[in-house]
């Protein structure tokens, strides 16, 4: 211990204290803690906000959607950018409203009548099972049916109810309009936050995310549309009981990778088969057809090479994001597992360049040198 009575020229050197933010040793470890406080603080707001950060993303799959439709029409059609963004939207509530006027009756009484059907071939499956002596008791079975189709309930019912998600459907429409009008703007909005040597690879791994998902959402959009009007079609020839409303709820739930090809299949056999042996085996070919036809045409064309997603991947991901987030999460996990691995791509390729050309300038993937200008559309 130094002696107070000692002059300051006699004192030992003074050493750098906790404060003293020029040490090395203080910063690093002072970088470390913010770093560990920063990701449970993360954590945390995710925790609280999932709902509206599963809403603003729900808001730019719609605007990739749109911005996807827009670039289409500008091949075409050689108009500014908003004149198209307006003609894709009057596109969009056009069908809506004919989907509405001609079918909406129908799909509405055929929509009542659902529940019913599914509750016939429930008993039919518990009779059986009793005749059998299965170890499943008829009770049982009914018990274990009815939770499933009540997890289901959320998919039927948001075609039907007025009260399911229109709210935060509405929100996602309204920010995905607002973000494809003008995407430039939020993209170097958030590229303001981040260092000028960031920048380049951020909007390169934006225009790579953007490109990605135009293509996974256009394969669904075309799935969607070939296997509603395909089971439409094929089932009504067929004379299969509510062919619309099943060729509804088979375009809205194509949307959903495996667990909505699950659904549907279980709803076009169940109705098939309350018909009769004949119309359910018929229906049972025409549900196999349509899947072929979007699972070995359809994705394989449009969305498999630039995506490429495996099957196992995705289908954790939906079990995952819909046991924490409900129908919005089991819908969004395909385009979110899309962004998140095109993000790590690009953070590896960026990794192995670096240490490949020593770290060069000019040489990296995204370099400072593009920072500035974001890649025009």
């Amino acid at each position: 211990m130094a002696d107070p009575s000692a002059s300051p020229s006699e004192m030992p050197p003074e050493t750098p204290g906790p404060a003293e933010m020029r040490d090395p040793m203080v910063r690093a470890e002072f970088k470390r803690a913010l770093i560990w406080v920063s990701v449970v603080i993360g954590a945390a707001l995710i925790a609280l906000l999932a709902q509206p950060i599963l809403l603003i993303v729900g808001g730019v799959v719609v605007a990739c959607m749109l911005d996807g439709g827009t670039r289409l029409l500008g091949r075409v059609l050689p108009i500014a950018r908003g004149y198209r963004l307006t003609l894709v939207l009057l596109a969009v509530v056009a069908f809506i409203g004919w989907v509405a006027a001609f079918a909406g009756s129908e799909i509405a009484e055929q929509a009542a009548q659902l529940p019913a059907v599914i509750e016939f071939q429930i008993d039919r499956i518990s009779n059986l099972a009793a005749r059998y002596q299965i170890t499943a008791g008829a009770d049982d079975l009914s018990s274990l049916a009815g939770q499933a189709m009540s997890s289901l309930g959320q998919v039927t019912m948001a075609v039907t109810s007025v009260i399911g998600g229109i709210a935060s459907l509405a929100m996602i429409c309204v920010l995905g309009i607002f973000i494809a009008a003008e995407p430039r703007l939020y993209e170097r909005g958030f590229a303001w936050m981040l260092p000028m040597a960031e920048r380049g690879h951020f909007y390169g791994t934006l225009e790579k995310i953007g490109w990605t998902l135009r293509r996974l959402l256009a394969g669904r959009l075309l799935g969607m549309f070939i296997e509603g009007v395909g089971t439409w079609a094929l089932l009504a020839i067929g004379g299969v009981p509510m062919a619309a409303l099943l060729g509804l709820l088979t375009g809205i739930l194509a949307f959903l990778p495996n667990i909505g090809a699950i659904i549907s299949g279980v709803l076009i056999v169940s109705v098939g088969f309350a018909s009769g042996t004949g119309t359910g085996i018929f229906a049972l070919f025409v549900y196999l057809a349509v899947q072929a036809i979007d699972g070995y045409v359809i994705v394989p064309m449009v969305a498999k090479k630039a995506v490429d997603l495996a099957p196992a991947l995705v289908l954790g991901a939906q079990i995952i994001m819909g046991a924490l987030f409900g129908i919005l999460g089991l819908a969004l996990a395909d385009p979110i597992v899309a962004m998140i691995k095109v993000a790590l791509e690009r953070r590896s390729a960026r990794t192995a360049q670096k240490a490949a050309a020593g770290a060069t300038p000019g040489l990296l993937l995204g370099s400072s040198s593009a920072a500035t200008a974001p890649p025009t559309r």
